[in-house]
């Protein structure tokens, strides 16, 4: 705990506060108002009053007359000199009633220090001042050090701790006066009567300004009830409204009743629980605070924010709780209000008008009559303002909400009559409209002109007056300021006979120069331009000027920052009845980002060609390819006892050639090695390792190995030379002088056997696709063939189908093999026909028909299937 500030007061680690001390040297110069309290925060009292005026919309006075040397007030008419005289007067007691409850402080700090001290009230009032001298502090910020210090209160260390926060660096207004503002709240309510006064007094000096605008203090029923005993910054008829909450009723302040650390709330927007002035401010923030002490909870202190609550430092949050445990000293201490003594809740009508007016575009007030002894209308209150309105003044929609209408806007009965015309309105229910009068609002003694839509009617017992505030100048100056910058426009007029030069600020921005700068006339254009541009401008400006037509220019404008923008200028000719130009008037605009738009567009479509005829280029290269080493047709192989036919059919897109390949060769051997095959994918990648395995299988096919030694070999090729492609193939050998098939599948579909009428595949034998595995072994299967035997080997782009399997796709073949056209070759274009394909993918055909042999004369036996005679077995030649 530090010393307290008697010890150490002439401690230079204090420093000073800046600005002119208070000739009193009670209240700390801190920038606000006279009265200490924040603008933004204080009551309907501590805001100078706003006086309207309406009467018909006149101009503005001339220039001439505002420097004429009259007074702020002398232009004034006898209602608003008596508004200003009101508050001025009201000023002087909001400054008498802060030194008051600041000589309090003073006075109890000197009693600390005859107490201390052994000395006297005039010794302590001595010492005090000489201190506050020594430590460059106010007296009343050494009383409240001192206060503090002797108290060791729950204030004492929240402050405390609230200055060490701070301490090392110069204190800002705010910091240095949290102790102030603390000990004021305090002092207020322990002076107050009754919890509404200790509401009035933590709103205007401890949570003000904080941000708060209103506060509520509830009374905890033993039956778990809420009872509203105090509140500041809501109308009369809220209050009235919430002053008693039943029991097991869920809202804000029962959630912070329930709560050790209290509820707190963001955003009300957020959540379902009701709360006093919910439609006064709808997304506001609020904190209820449980107000107990000695372990006794006696109520529920709830502070309003008007914006959603952002968090809140460790210090402000002390300082609430502090503020909690003092109301709940007051609710020890006092009663709750009877029913007599409560405010008068709004009337039935009031309560539907405040739901109408919330629900209205414009700024709308519920006024209710407000009688005086005798019974007579003295006033209109204002009861309710909806959230779309805006107070000349700048003020809160919480400090007029509640305030009498002539109290709120003196000026209302001035010469405009509009307080007669409610009175007028009330009485006998006729509405009144009127369009663009003038409304004349008097802010701190200073007159300011507008004009509004005026709407006053009668709902029941209460009058609902609307205003629509009317600047069409201002509007559509914003209007096309804003049209402005959002197209990046701005525009200029040079005279020509002056040499004058007027330009916007989106001007200056276009230019990138300081608005104190002179503005550039165009005859300087070229100056700031690219040097390659001065063609273009000099044509602009001939056509300009000597044409004496308007004109446009597209150019580059070299800005001092070194940032070069592509812009356009338009500008036309001002002439004088002899047709001699007097002026210039125009508009630049940035057209920049239209510029490098269209450059990428131009960039992407010349590379979209390029790339395009890549494409066309690297297709046409690969069809070459593959027609070169498959034509669609073949040379008839001459084998004696055999037909061989070949059909490949390409893909239709160009894009989707793939790697489909066949080969039908006589080896040195006297056998006839048949095959095909299908690499995965498509593009020339695909097509260039099919020529690899084709040539490789062709290479291989001479060792007289057979089949299935070939594909084990073919397998090793694909997994290790041509970059770890996959690919399927079947491959056969057949015997002219045995009439025998010896055939191997990598993967790939079965060859079809057609003898007469029947066409079945082979039966499968074992054998993983080529690329998968560095080395595997496949198995062999042999088919002894005869005469007329039909043997069809091809590729999946035959049969495959994606809205079909590959067995049903497989039986569509089979019954289209089934009819036996005389030649192989109408054979194998019938097949192409008939396909049912629909993945537009490359397809390979191979074809043998066996005919009669002079040394076959045997038949085989009866009963014996001819596809039943295939055998399979491993490789012969592994």
């Amino acid at each position: 705990m530090s010393r307290p500030p008697y010890e150490d007061a002439a401690s230079p680690e204090r420093p000073a506060p800046t600005g002119d001390a208070r000739s009193d040297g009670l209240l700390p110069d801190d920038g606000l108002p006279d009265d200490g309290i924040r603008a933004d925060v204080r009551p309907a009292e501590a805001v100078s009053v706003t006086a309207l005026d309406t009467s018909e919309a006149a101009p503005p006075p001339a220039d001439g007359d505002a420097a004429a040397g009259r007074e702020r007030s002398g232009g004034l008419s006898p209602v608003g000199r008596l508004a200003a005289t009101v508050e001025r007067l009201r000023r002087e007691v909001r400054a008498a009633q802060a030194e008051a409850e600041g000589r309090a402080l003073v006075e109890l700090a000197k009693g600390v220090l005859v107490e201390r001290l052994g000395c006297g009230p005039a010794a302590a009032a001595r010492h005090l001042t000489e201190l506050a001298e020594q430590a460059g502090v106010t007296p009343l910020e050494l009383a409240v050090d001192v206060i503090n210090q002797s108290a060791q209160d729950r204030l004492s260390e929240v402050t405390l701790g609230f200055l060490d926060t701070v301490a090392g660096r110069a204190r800002a207004a705010e910091d240095a006066e949290a102790a102030v503002r603390l000990r004021t709240a305090e002092s207020g309510a322990l002076a107050a009567q009754d919890t509404q006064a200790v509401a009035d007094s933590l709103l205007q000096h401890a949570l003000g300004p904080l941000g708060a605008v209103a506060v509520a203090i509830w009374s905890a029923g033993p039956d778990g009830s809420l009872t509203l005993a105090g509140s500041a910054g809501f109308a009369p008829g809220e209050s009235a409204r919430w002053h008693y909450v039943p029991p097991d009723v869920a809202t804000v302040a029962r959630r912070g009743l329930t709560e050790r650390t209290g509820h707190w709330v963001e955003s009300l927007a957020r959540t379902s629980l009701p709360s006093i002035g919910r439609h006064l401010f709808p997304d506001g923030g609020r904190v209820a605070l449980p107000a107990g002490t000695g372990g006794r909870i006696h109520g529920v202190l709830e502070i309003v924010w008007p914006t959603p609550l952002v968090p809140q430092p460790p210090q402000v949050i002390r300082q609430m709780e502090a503020l909690a445990e003092l109301c709940a000293h007051t609710l020890e201490t006092s009663r709750p209000p009877e029913p007599s003594e409560r405010p008068p809740g709004p009337l039935p009508d009031a309560t539907e008008l405040m739901d109408l007016a919330d629900g209205l575009h414009d700024p709308a007030l519920v006024l209710v009559p407000h009688l005086d002894g005798a019974g007579g209308l003295a006033d209109f209150r204002i009861q309710h303002v909806n959230d779309r309105f805006l107070d000349p003044a700048g003020r809160p929609r919480a400090v007029v909400n509640g305030a009498l209408l002539l109290e709120a806007y003196p000026m209302a009965a001035g010469d405009s009559e509009l307080f007669q015309r409610v009175e007028r309105v009330y009485a006998t229910g006729e509405p009144f409209r009127a369009r663009r009068m003038g409304l004349t609002a008097l802010v701190d003694e200073v007159p300011l002109a507008a004009t509004a839509d005026i709407s006053i009617s009668r709902h029941g017992s209460c009058v609902l007056l609307i205003w629509r505030i009317e600047d069409e100048t201002a509007r559509l100056a914003s209007l096309l300021q804003n049209a402005q910058r959002l197209g990046r426009i701005g525009g200029f007029e040079e005279n020509l006979l002056t040499g004058e030069i007027t330009w916007n600020g989106q001007m200056f921005a276009l230019y990138g120069r300081p608005e104190s700068s002179p503005p550039v006339p165009l005859e300087r254009l070229a100056a700031f331009a690219h040097p390659d541009d001065a063609v273009t401008i000099g044509r602009f400006l001939r056509t300009l000027l000597h044409h004496r037509r308007p004109a446009s220019a597209a150019f580059r404008l070299q800005r001092p920052d070194g940032v070069t923008r592509h812009m356009r200028v338009v500008a036309e000719p001002v002439l004088d009845t002899d047709d001699r130009p007097v002026a210039l008037r125009g508009a630049y605009q940035d057209i920049s980002s239209q510029h490098w738009t269209e450059v990428a567009l131009a960039a992407t479509r010349d590379q979209l060609a390029h790339t395009e005829q890549q494409a066309h280029e690297r297709n046409r290269l690969t069809l070459q390819l593959q027609h070169a080493i498959m034509p669609p047709t073949h040379t008839p192989l001459e084998v004696p006892g055999l037909q061989v036919a070949v059909r490949y059919r390409p893909a239709e897109e160009e894009q989707l050639v793939g790697g489909d390949w066949y080969d039908a060769v006589r080896l040195p051997s006297g056998l006839v090695m048949l095959c095909v095959g299908d690499v995965a994918g498509h593009g020339i990648e695909a097509a260039t390792s099919m020529v690899v395995l084709r040539n490789a299988l062709r290479g291989l096919a001479v060792t007289g190995a057979g089949p299935a030694q070939l594909l084990s070999w073919l397998n090793m090729v694909a997994h290790h030379l041509t970059g770890a492609v996959t690919a399927t193939a079947v491959c056969g050998l057949y015997d002219p002088a045995r009439g025998t098939l010896r055939w191997a599948r990598a993967g790939h579909l079965p060859p079809v056997l057609v003898n007469g009428e029947e066409a079945v595949p082979l039966p499968l034998v074992k054998g993983l696709l080529l690329g998968a595995v560095p080395e595997t072994r496949y198995e062999e299967g042999e088919l002894d063939l005869t005469a007329g035997d039909t043997l069809l080997m091809y590729t999946d782009g035959l049969i495959e189908r994606r809205d079909r399997s590959v067995e049903e796709s497989l039986s569509h073949l089979l019954s289209t093999a089934r009819t036996v056209p005389p030649t192989l070759d109408q054979q194998l274009d019938r097949l192409l026909v008939h396909s049912r394909s629909d993945t537009d993918d490359d397809t390979c055909i191979v074809g043998i028909r066996v005919g009669p042999r002079t040394s076959d004369a045997e038949e085989p036996r009866a009963g014996q299937s001819r596809a039943g005679q295939s055998r399979a077995g491993e490789s012969r030649d592994a």
